[in-house]
């Protein structure tokens, strides 16, 4: 195989299987590849055929499988296009099939979603709303996806919140799935993030006294920029996010700084890295009066684990960091031993509803 698809291997492997992709699917897929040119075509055959086990279980009346089924499919053909800008137009038909997988799977998840559309600059931020059981008002967890990831990705975690009686929004902002083709990456993530709560607080199943913010990678830096800039955000998590993303610029990966350029609307990989440099959490991260959580793998390549050391030592508000030592990017190699202590911390934070085990034995 071609570097790319190396590079593509050894740097987000376990993040696939996290997020939803079977081991026996990932190794058929990836041990097919030669090239990074077959990289969405591959992955969007495999989509194909978990799409159709959704449509034969629809037809049959197995609206749970036909659920299951059309939302792995969805997984799959995001993975087919997280990285592929190479070929803006394959890569968007591949997207375009994973949003219509997650739209037609919605009704059928437990808990079902549903999903809204925000006006933005004359565009839209779509996001999925998942409720918890049990009535509400509920507190809501916003989840925002990294610089190749978006919505459909985030099934799993959702999951997290939700067993915890946080409802969940995911969602895609400028830079990010849907929205990536009008709505250029941008620093300021406080505006972006106070339209999503503007529309959070008409909600009345949702509780605006009780919101949080939860990002990965690129969205571990948007999540702390919205709660730099909004009160309204009550608790915040940063997984595997940057403090300035120009920083670690020569040691990414040429897709990731491939895909920054595409999503940022830059003409070049210079003037990309100009734009990187806004991204930034100088002079911000003392005005994040909410408790944060970061969140870092010792190991992460992409980047380094002092941004997180940095960004908790700023943080004009109760901050913690916790560090895996043996950690990737993004902690997806060690998902056990981060994932539900920072839902635990977000349902403390929130004030959520006890356990199902803790209901059940009360």
């Amino acid at each position: 195989m071609d570097d790319r698809v190396a590079m593509a291997i050894s740097h987000w492997a376990p993040r696939f299987t996290m997020n939803g992709v079977t081991a026996g699917d990932f190794e058929r897929i990836t041990s097919s590849l030669d090239s990074w040119d077959q990289w969405c075509s591959g992955w969007s055959v495999v989509a194909a055929e978990h799409e159709q086990l959704g449509r034969d279980a629809l037809a049959a009346g197995r609206d749970i499988s036909a659920g299951a089924h059309l939302s792995q499919a969805a997984v799959y053909y995001h993975f087919a296009k997280f990285l592929f800008v190479d070929d803006l137009d394959q890569m968007r038909t591949a997207h375009m099939r994973a949003v219509a997988c997650l739209t037609e799977a919605l009704p059928f998840l437990d808990p079902p979603g549903r999903r809204v559309e925000i006006g933005f600059e004359g565009s839209q931020i779509v996001g999925i709303i998942r409720e918890p059981a049990g009535e509400g008002p509920h507190p809501v967890m916003i989840m925002i996806p990294g610089l190749d990831s978006a919505k459909e990705e985030l099934r799993s975690t959702e999951e997290l919140f939700l067993e915890r009686g946080i409802a969940t929004i995911s969602v895609d902002g400028p830079g990010q799935g849907e929205a990536e083709y009008e709505l250029a990456i941008r620093g300021d993530w406080e505006v972006p993030g106070g339209a999503i709560i503007d529309y959070l607080t008409t909600q009345p199943s949702l509780d605006a006294g009780r919101i949080g913010v939860w990002g990965v990678s690129l969205g571990g830096y948007y999540a702390p920029r919205v709660a730099s800039g909004d009160e309204r955000v009550r608790a915040c998590i940063a997984l595997a996010g940057p403090y300035v993303f120009a920083a670690n610029w020569d040691n990414l990966p040429i897709l990731t700084r491939q895909a920054f350029r595409v999503r940022s609307k830059s003409p070049d990989l210079e003037t990309a890295r100009a734009r990187a440099a806004e991204l930034s959490l100088e002079g911000r991260a003392e005005l994040i009066r909410c408790p944060l959580l970061a969140v870092m793998g010792r190991l992460d390549r992409l980047i380094p684990w002092q941004h997180a050391q940095r960004l908790v030592d700023e943080a004009g508000g109760p901050a913690e960091l916790l560090l895996l030592e043996k950690g990737n990017h993004g902690c997806a190699n060690l998902a056990p031993f981060h994932r539900y202590a920072a839902a635990d911390w977000a349902a403390d934070k929130l004030g959520a509803r006890v356990s199902r085990g803790q209901a059940a034995r009360s």
